[in-house]
């Protein structure tokens, strides 16, 4: 799989795990909180893919610089951490519509 590829697979699975945490967090905050886990779980599932392209990258590169850094895998690492930090923040707001309901 050629570099650009792998890149786009961390955009795109970063910002699916990013789209279902706040579609789990409207669920939450209209109750459904069934609906919320299962959002959650599935976001968890593209943040795992989106992970996963990110350490074969690193492995590759070996500590090294053998790869080279580009705007594009810049962007995709911004996708996904701003994906980890919204999981860890609905997962504390879900916790609490949960205790309120």
């Amino acid at each position: 799989m050629e570099l650009e590829e792998q890149v786009m697979g961390i955009i795109i699975n970063a910002g699916q795990s990013r789209s279902l945490c706040y579609e789990a967090l409207r669920s939450a905050k209209e109750g459904n909180f069934a609906d919320a886990d299962e959002k959650m779980t599935e976001a968890q599932h593209y943040a795992r893919e989106a992970h996963l392209v990110q350490t074969r990258l690193i492995e590759a590169d070996e500590g090294e610089g053998k790869t080279k850094m580009t705007l594009v895998m810049v962007h995709a690492q911004d996708h996904l951490m701003t994906s980890i930090l919204a999981k860890e923040l609905v997962t504390e707001l879900i916790d609490l519509y949960r205790t309120r309901h």
